[in-house]
């Protein structure tokens, strides 16, 4: 499917590029424009596909909602200049189909909103100074706090607690909020009701999937010609690639699994791949849905009596506060947080984050939903993939782009702060206040996987014996001097040093040796 570019006329003044994550009909480059002097570019570009080997069902989402929505543009009257990435005169970058549509369209003016990534920023930026017309660059409002009001909630405070970040959107949302700006409940946050494992003979609600129609058919079969050896199943695919779906999604989840979202919300089950989870940050990322529909429709959930406060309050939490958070904080820490390695993690990345091949079931079960799905849900990718990376001391610029490779919803600015501040802990603390370091206890309490792995969770060192029990400990030791004198680490260390210098040997010897046997991933799987 191909949308041509519609009644070309020189009466064209304004050209407004829209990027593959802008896919809302209310962005602002298009709001109270007219249709008669403007024409909307949408590219296909190479550069985009390729700049890290993205999950095949990443460039099928990307590629399928932007045809889509193209679409629905020309049905609104848009003229629309579509490059499809298979068009034989496509230069493979923004800045060459910027270039080219200038040439075709002579406008006398660019408005465009806001890159979501650094990288992309920039090439932009430097394209605009060679354009001899205005060009604008707006902000994206979709999001609820703006990159400038961030700098100024960050100037005003020495550590950067998303905690009271997350209370002043909800006092300027008014979500979850009563008349006297008290938070409903009396709680502002109800994490501690949100953290039950998962119950045995609980059920769960099959996922709303969406057959691919002829146009998603046609980008599925491109992209199997064009990244034959990239990362994923195209046969699994599934997502809303229009904001009508995406509705339907969130209808689904409000009525299907959000009444026990909150409780079981960092539970994992085996075969299980959503639990209870929306699968809506796609659509987010991208624009199909925004923020502010999502949660207006949640907490109505609530008012109405359709899902308890836990469960509001979590996935209102999620999205107006850590989303909205760890946007503003890769904005403000840009571009050197991308560099960033405090623990001097420096092993590669093992190859069985591609292949799924171990013998550390919880780790196969998060690689095999990775590749089905491009999908696996928080706790799978903080405590169980992220955790042994961290552990393991990985690169975290590895993990990064990994993570970055392999989930569909995955942009930098989101994907950036989570992994290396949250996840790897390699910005040295600026985002939390401790590593997210787990055993196989915590594995265990939260999961039923241990039970179907080959190790067992219940010894501590010896081959047989759980690598995330040694490996946790190993990890202590080793970073012992960063770590001793935080507070929120101090039991931790309590109990290392009840063990004994026996103990603690034993431990970092099972580690050492786990980590001998580890087979690096080969040279170029992320970036070719």
């Amino acid at each position: 499917m191909s949308v041509a570019t519609q009644q070309r006329s020189a009466a064209v003044t304004v050209l407004v590029p829209i990027l593959g994550d802008q896919l809302s009909h209310a962005i602002a480059s298009l709001r109270n424009r007219s249709r008669s002097d403007t024409v909307v570019l949408m590219m296909e570009v190479a550069d985009e596909a390729r700049y890290v080997r993205h999950h095949k069902q990443k460039i099928i989402f990307i590629l399928a909602a932007m045809r889509h929505f193209a679409a629905e543009l020309a049905a609104a009257g848009w003229t629309v200049d579509y490059i499809r990435l298979d068009d034989a005169d496509n230069s493979g970058s923004f800045a060459g189909e910027l270039t080219r549509a200038v040439a075709r369209h002579r406008p006398h003016a660019i408005a465009m909103v806001e890159p979501g990534e650094w990288r992309v920023r920039q090439a932009i930026d430097a394209w605009r100074a060679r354009f001899d017309g205005s060009m604008d660059i707006l902000e994206d409002d979709r999001f609820l706090c703006s990159i400038s009001e961030f700098r100024r909630w960050a100037g005003q405070r020495s550590t950067l607690v998303m905690e009271y970040f997350y209370r002043d959107m909800r006092r300027k949302t008014g979500l979850l909020m009563t008349p006297d700006g008290a938070p409903v409940g009396g709680q502002w946050n109800l994490d501690d009701q949100n953290r039950a494992p998962p119950k045995k003979g609980q059920t769960y609600p099959a996922p709303l999937r969406f057959a691919p129609d002829a146009v998603t058919q046609e980008v599925i079969a491109l992209v199997e010609d064009r990244f034959p050896d990239h990362f994923g199943n195209t046969a699994t695919f599934a997502l809303p690639v229009t904001a009508r779906q995406a509705q339907q999604a969130l209808a689904h989840f409000i009525d299907q699994a959000l009444p026990h979202f909150g409780t079981f919300q960092d539970a994992m089950v085996a075969g299980e791949d959503l639990l209870f989870h929306s699968w809506l940050s796609p659509a987010l990322n991208i624009g199909l849905l925004t923020a502010g529909e999502a949660t207006a429709a949640v907490a109505a959930a609530y008012e109405a009596g359709k899902a308890p406060l836990n469960a509001a309050e979590g996935f209102v939490r999620q999205l107006i506060g850590w989303r909205e958070y760890v946007r503003g904080y890769y904005w403000l820490e840009m571009p050197g947080v991308a560099d960033a390695n405090a623990l001097g993690a420096e092993r590669p990345l093992p190859e069985f984050f591609w292949t799924g091949e171990t013998d550390m079931f919880c780790l196969a079960e998060a690689v095999r939903n990775t590749r089905d799905n491009a999908y696996a849900h928080h706790i799978q990718r903080l405590m169980v993939l992220g955790n042994f990376a961290m552990l393991a001391g990985v690169r975290p610029q590895d993990v990064g782009d990994w993570f970055l490779t392999v989930y569909a919803d995955a942009f930098e600015w989101v994907e950036l702060p989570n992994v290396l501040g949250m996840s790897q802990y390699a910005d040295g603390g600026r985002l939390g206040t401790k590593p997210y370091a787990g055993g196989g206890a915590y594995i265990n309490r939260m999961s039923n996987y241990c039970g179907h792995c080959s190790y067992d969770v219940k010894a501590k060192t010896g081959p047989q014996a759980c690598p995330f029990n040694a490996l946790y400990w190993d990890f202590l030791a080793r970073h012992e001097d960063r770590f001793r004198s935080n507070r929120r680490m101090a039991n931790m260390y309590a109990n290392w040093d009840r063990m004994g210098p026996d103990k603690q040997q034993a431990y970092r010897k099972s580690a050492a040796a786990f980590l001998a046997g580890l087979i690096a991933a080969a040279p170029g799987w992320v970036r070719a």
